[in-house]
């Protein structure tokens, strides 16, 4: 409180319980160390008042109370225990200046409360003494400043009116001048304290100087040089400001604490010695500018140097981060929100350019949904809603290089709010689970093939039974036509149809084999999952007769959308492991039924149920772990069921299980179901070719190239009544006979044969004879590798699966025939003459 009538007055009643509570508290904690800084503080603290009451008195009142800032700092430095220091020195101050002791306890009881009250409050509010941070400056101007001294002046004033000092009628002025007293000692004073308790040099030495003496140069023109016009003393007052910022934005708050306390220093002494533009015949109104010159000169570059260094240190994490995203392997890319919802990049790291192929200008300012353009559009649009919404996204997806492949991706999509409402920001890491991917590839595949290779003993029998069957007859017709005659053939006709009704049957299961074992098939279409199902039945049947009885139970079921290979892997596995737990020795008393209907939601069902021992509660919650397996080493790997779930969930379906120990297991498939449910034809029923009718075109030339010379003789034999056919088993062999200048009206080409392939004479024709390339008809053994799948997908040729029927072949070569001449007379009809090569053929004829 700031002296009345060259004094500080002070009472006792309203706080000397509290100063006699906080003796008793601190009693006890007093050590050696304690007292010497008690002592210390009451020496400065009674220095500091000595020095504000000599030079710093206009007329009979102080502007700015050192001894208050002095207090709040060490009190907060070193403690609150350290108070007695504040009110002895109070005390013993207010003594020397002739104050009678009840009021000099008075003196020291405001000034300790002020100091205790703020330093507890700036401590609760976890406050820093390096004032780095706006929070900080705002504790000791608004906390510890004006509530705290504000407390301590109303116990200062009140005493003084009680002890009959103040009159009533001034208790509001003794009021304000004690509290803005204390405030512009705890402003100017406790920050240069709290700051400078260990002295260190500026970085910026050399400009640290050149401002310290611009300031004092300033200032003593300012405050100290007697005969300047007020005018100009007023006008170079405002050039103190940008000093007090100069220091702040250069040197923070350190730079800020010292210019404050040297220009509040030479207004203080100049002002008191009748100079500077403060100093005018109206003594209150002079102490009233002086006091709000100083505060906004503190406060100002208190705050500003609090706003400098959180920028500095908020652009220092955001480089780290920066530094630290651009060096991750995860691609980074962080996308603006702009009016109306529309996506601008702002930002991507080295390894998401790297992922796609783009440069970083490429990139910058573009919508990132073009990334995504893989997916579907329902799926984009989903994804901006929820980033819109603020809801973090987690997906899978395809990403567009910039030369049009494809990268799988792991993406989080994480929505940055600047505020409770706006988002303004997303934030999409990318993993590249490529290789992940393919390791997957791998592992369904490779289970796939365990799976059929359990059951190959019986796969084996099955078709062991038509073959011998086959044998036999072939044997049988054979001997009959040795015989000859007309009961000699009759019979031998007899016999090659029974072969033939034995190789149709063997032809089923290597087809039913390739629907469970083929790989890199990805292809999505409707399947009809009551056809799917017969033929996984089939594989298993002879696996499982030792052990149960094999029941089929179809019901309607809507067609799904999804990989035929990938659900046919799924069921068979299904079966596979229903099959293993039943023991062998009783299949009348076992059974294992494969059920398909539509559950109460229209999604389809597929149930394998089995009466084998059931799997335990506590097994249950992990049979979807990888390598997770309760079977002996050599029955499982514990990946069947995880690849299974993992399947099923890419088909947006669920994979479900129920079981009772020693009541078996159901197992359910359930899928949604295809937007479009197209029809599908009835699975053929195994049947013997007829005899193929004769040829309804033109004869032509055919050329068949197959690696196999027994398949291309049997071909040869075939068409040969009705065409001319040359073979070889060459590729390279039929580019030679093309490129002498031979052309066919069909060509029958092996899809996999080694040296040139089915692919790379294709290419050949394409590129030197373009008419031969339209010409051509594939034959496969249905071995696609991913390589001649995608090669198939990419052409527009006829592709025959091996065993192809005799019926099958011919209408396939009279069908191209008749293609290819109503191309010829399509091209004669436009004026065009086509002149056919003819040449005579050097191939291979047999």
């Amino acid at each position: 409180m700031a002296p009345m009538d060259t004094c500080r007055v002070g009472g006792w009643v309203s706080g000397g319980w509290v100063i006699f509570g906080l003796l008793r508290a601190n009693a006890r904690g007093v050590q050696g160390r304690h007292l010497l800084e008690m002592l210390g503080l009451a020496v400065v603290y009674l220095a500091a008042g000595g020095l504000g009451q000599k030079v710093a008195i206009v007329g009979n009142i102080s502007p700015a109370w050192p001894p208050a800032g002095v207090a709040l700092a060490a009190l907060v430095v070193l403690g609150v225990s350290r108070w007695p220091g504040v009110f002895v020195a109070a005390t013993v101050m207010a003594l020397l200046s002739g104050v009678p002791f009840l009021s000099a306890v008075g003196v020291g009881l405001g000034n300790t409360l002020a100091a205790v009250l703020g330093a507890w409050l700036l401590r609760r509010v976890d406050f820093d003494t390096s004032l780095e941070r706006i929070r900080d400056v705002v504790a000791l101007c608004a906390g510890a400043g004006v509530l705290c001294l504000g407390v301590g002046a109303a116990v200062g004033a009140t005493s003084l009116v009680l002890s009959g000092r103040l009159a009533w009628e001034s208790l509001a002025v003794g009021l304000r001048v004690g509290w803005v007293g204390d405030l512009m000692g705890v402003l100017v004073v406790a920050p240069p304290l709290m700051l400078f308790r260990r002295c260190e040099r500026p970085r910026r030495f050399s400009e640290a100087v050149g401002l310290a003496g611009l300031t004092s140069l300033l200032c003593c023109t300012v405050f100290f040089i007697p005969d300047l016009p007020r005018s100009a003393a007023h006008a170079a007052t405002f050039l103190l400001f940008p000093m007090s910022a100069w220091a702040a934005l250069r040197f923070g708050p350190r730079g800020t604490a010292a210019a404050t306390l040297c220009i509040a220093a030479a207004s203080i002494v100049g002002t008191a010695r009748d100079h500077g533009p403060f100093s005018t015949d109206d003594l209150t109104q002079d102490l009233l500018v002086l006091q709000l010159f100083i505060a906004a000169n503190a406060v100002t570059g208190l705050l500003l140097a609090a706003v400098s260094t959180e920028r500095q240190r908020a652009v220092g994490q955001l480089q780290l981060l920066a530094t630290t995203v651009r060096g991750v392997h995860e691609g980074v890319l962080i996308a603006e929100v702009r009016d109306g919802g529309a996506l601008r990049t702002v930002f991507a790291n080295q390894a998401l350019c790297s992922l796609l192929g783009y440069r970083l200008e490429d990139l910058l300012g573009e919508d990132p949904c073009t990334l995504y353009g893989a997916q579907g559009l329902e799926f984009r649009q989903r994804t901006r809603q929820s980033l819109l919404a603020g809801e973090p996204v987690f997906a899978e997806v395809q990403l567009l290089r910039k030369d049009g492949g494809l990268v799988s991706s792991e993406v989080l999509l994480s929505p940055v709010r600047a505020s409770d409402e706006d988002v303004t920001h997303f934030v999409a890491t990318h993993r590249d689970i490529s290789a992940t991917k393919e390791l997957q590839a791998r592992l369904v595949a490779a289970e796939r093939v365990a799976a059929v290779g359990t059951l190959a003993a019986g796969v084996g029998h099955e078709i062991n039974n038509p073959l011998a069957y086959l044998v036999l007859n072939l044997e049988s017709a054979e001997r009959n036509l040795t015989q000859g005659g007309m009961a000699g053939t009759r019979d031998a006709m007899a016999s090659v149809r029974s072969a033939l009704e034995g190789a149709e049957r063997i032809r089923l299961i290597v087809r039913d084999l390739q629907v469970f074992s083929r790989q890199g098939n990805q292809d999505r279409g409707v399947v009809d999952l009551n056809a799917l199902v017969p033929p996984a039945v089939r594989i298993i049947s002879h696996a499982l007769r030792h052990r149960a009885r094999l029941v089929e139970e179809f019901g309607p079921v809507p067609r799904v959308s999804g990989s035929e290979a990938r659900l046919g892997q799924v069921l068979l596995n299904l079966l596979v492991n229903a099959m293993q737990a039943i023991p062998e020795g009783n299949p009348s008393m076992n059974e294992v039924r494969v059920r398909t209907s539509t559950d109460a939601t229209g999604w389809a069902r597929v149930d394998v149920v089995d009466s084998g021992a059931g799997i335990p509660a506590h097994v249950l919650p992990r049979i979807f772990e990888a390598f997770y397996t309760t079977k002996s080493s050599g029955e499982g790997t514990g990946l069947g069921l995880a690849i299974c779930q993992q399947i099923i969930r890419s088909h947006g379906g669920e994979l479900e299980v129920r079981s009772e120990p020693g009541r078996g297991s159901v197992f359910s498939v359930l899928l949604p179901p295809a937007r479009v449910q197209v029809a599908t034809p009835p699975r053929p029923l195994p049947r013997v070719s007829p005899p193929p009718a004769p040829s309804k075109v033109r004869r032509g030339r055919v050329l068949v190239v197959d690696d196999e010379p027994r398949l291309a003789q049997s071909m040869r034999l075939l068409l040969e009544p009705y065409h001319d056919v040359v073979t070889t088993t060459r590729g390279g062999e039929a580019l030679a006979l093309v490129d002498a200048g031979h052309r066919f009206d069909v060509i029958l080409c092996d899809l996999q044969m080694p040296e040139t392939d089915g692919s790379a004479v294709y290419q050949h024709l394409c590129a030197h004879a373009p008419d031969q390339a339209s010409r051509v008809v594939f034959i496969s053994g249905g071995a696609y590798t991913p390589e001649s799948r995608a090669f198939i997908d990419s052409v527009p040729t006829r592709v025959l699966e091996k065993p192809v029927r005799p019926d099958v072949l011919m209408g396939t070569v009279d069908a191209a025939m008749a293609a290819a001449e109503a191309l010829a007379s399509d091209v004669s009809s436009d004026g065009v003459v086509a002149e056919p090569t003819v040449a005579v053929a050097s191939g291979t004829r047999h």
